[in-house]
C-alpha cells in the first residue's frame, strides 16, 4: 500500500526517489533477518505462537506509519512491518501444506500464495484511493485495524503436527545443511532473481503510470492494483492446477511449469514498459503478470518436497532471508538510484532481465529435483 501513497508522501516529507526506494528496502532487510532466527525457534518450539504474534505486529505497525512526521520514523514504521510479516511469512507455507497430500501441494499452495498478489492489489486500490479522498496517513489506519481481528483467529488454529520433532542445537548447521539440496538452492536463486523484478514494479509501477500518463495516484493504485489482483489470481490458480495435473505425466513439473512461465513472462514485461499507448501498455502488463505468477505454488510446493518436515519452517526461513537479500531488499534503491540518473522507464526495463535468469534456475532444477526428492521423508 505504501507504494501506491508515495506520490503524496514524498512531497509532504521531503522524500527523493533514492529515499523512498530505501523505505521498501528497510522492510524487506528487517524481514529477511528477522526470518531465520523465527524459523528455527519455531520448528523446535511451535509455530502458531509466531504466526499470530507476526499478523499483530504487522498490524500495529501498519498504523503507525501513518504517524509518521519524518522520513527516519516512517522508515522505522515499515522495518517494524518487516519484523511482523517475517514471523508469518517464515512459518505459513509449511503450516499450510502438512494439512494437505504431496499431489495436492501445488494447487493448494497456488490457492494460498494468491494472498501474496491479491493482498497487495488491494493495498494499492483501496491506499490510493482512501489515500486521495482521506489523505495518506488515514489510509494507513483503515488498512491496519483490521489485522488485529485477523490476529485474533489466527490465535485460534490447529498446530498440523502430533509432535514437535527434534531440531538440531546449532542453526548455522541446520541452515547451511539446506543448501546442500541442488533443488532447493536452485529454486531459492530463482525466486530471488524474480524478486528483484516483481519488487522494483510493486514500488515504482504507480509512479511510472503516475509520471508517464499523468495519473492521479487513485487512479494509478487501482489500475496497477486491478491487473495484479486479476492476473494474480488466475495465474497462481491456473500454475498450481496446471503443474499438479502435470506431475501425471512428469515428476519435475513443478520446476518446468515455474520456468516455462518466468521465460514467457520476461519480454511481455519489457514490452508493456516500451508503449505509448496506455491500453496495450496494461495488456501487455496483463499478459506478463499472468504468467510471472504461475509458479507461485509450484516453487513453493518444491521447497516442501525436498525438505525434512523438522526443518520446513528453517527452508522458508532461509529461502526467504536469500530471495529478499538478493531480490526486493536491493532492486527499490538500485531502481530509484537509476531512475534519478537515467530516467524511470530505462530503470525498470533493466530489473526485467533478472525474469530471464529465473527461468533458466528453474529448468536447471530439473536435473535435481527427483534425486533429491526421494531423499525426504515426506509427512
Amino acid at each position: 500500500m505504501l507504494y501506491s501513497l508515495l506520490p503524496m508522501i514524498q512531497p509532504e516529507l521531503g522524500i527523493k526517489d533514492f529515499q523512498a526506494g530505501r523505505l521498501a528496502s528497510a522492510f524487506m532487510i528487517v524481514y529477511m533477518l528477522a526470518a531465520p532466527p523465527i524459523g528455527y525457534w519455531a520448528d523446535k518450539h511451535g509455530r502458531k505462537f509466531w504466526i499470530t504474534l507476526g499478523v499483530a505486529l504487522w498490524s500495529v505497525a501498519t498504523m503507525a506509519s501513518g504517524m509518521a512526521v519524518t522520513f527516519t520514523t516512517l522508515f522505522m514504521a515499515r522495518a517494524a512491518v518487516g519484523i511482523g510479516e517475517s514471523c508469518y511469512g517464515a512459518i505459513s507455507p509449511s503450516f499450510v501444506a502438512e494439512h494437505y497430500p504431496s499431489e495436492k501441494r501445488g494447487s493448494v499452495l497456488a490457492l494460498f500464495s494468491m494472498a501474496i498478489p491479491v493482498g497487495s492489489a488491494l493495498g494499492y486500490i483501496i491506499g490510493g484511493n482512501v489515500g486521495q479522498i482521506f489523505g495518506w496517513r488515514k489510509a494507513f489506519y483503515i488498512v491496519g485495524l483490521p489485522g488485529l481481528l485477523l490476529a485474533f483467529l489466527t490465535s485460534r488454529l490447529k498446530e498440523p503436527r502430533v509432535t514437535i520433532e527434534s531440531v538440531p542445537h546449532s542453526a548455522f548447521f541446520s541452515y547451511r545443511a539446506l543448501f546442500d539440496i541442488p533443488s532447493f538452492t536452485l529454486v531459492t536463486l530463482a525466486l530471488a532473481a524474480m524478486t528483484f523484478s516483481l519488487g522494483g514494479y510493486a514500488v515504482w509501477m504507480p509512479s511510472f503510470f503516475h509520471r508517464t500518463w499523468g495519473m492521479d495516484i487513485g487512479k494509478a493504485g487501482t489500475i496497477f492494483g486491478g491487473i495484479t489482483v486479476v492476473s494474480g489470481f488466475l495465474g497462481s490458480l491456473l500454475g498450481g492446477w496446471l503443474a499438479d495435473w502435470a506431475l501425471r505425466f512428469n515428476s519435475r513439473a513443478h520446476f518446468l511449469v515455474s520456468g516455462a512461465g518466468l521465460v514467457i513472462g520476461m519480454p511481455l514485461a519489457m514490452a508493456a514498459l516500451q508503449f505509448s499507448d496506455f491500453k496495450t501498455s496494461a495488456f501487455f502488463l496483463f499478459l506478463a503478470e499472468f504468467f510471472l505468477f504461475l509458479n507461485m505454488g509450484p516453487l513453493n510446493a518444491v521447497i516442501v518436497s525436498v525438505t525434512e518436515l523438522k526443518s520446513r519452517s528453517m527452508a522458508f526461513a532461509a529461502n526467504i532471508f536469500v530471495l529478499h537479500a538478493l531480490g526486493d531488499a536491493i532492486s527499490p534503491m538500485i531502481i530509484g538510484a537509476a531512475s534519478d540518473r537515467w530516467g524511470l522507464q530505462k530503470a525498470l526495463l533493466g530489473a526485467s532481465l533478472p525474469l530471464g535468469l529465473a527461468g533458466a534456475l528453474c529448468f536447471w532444477g530439473m536435473a535435481h529435483y527427483d534425486r533429491d526428492a526421494r531423499k525426504v521423508v515426506h509427512a
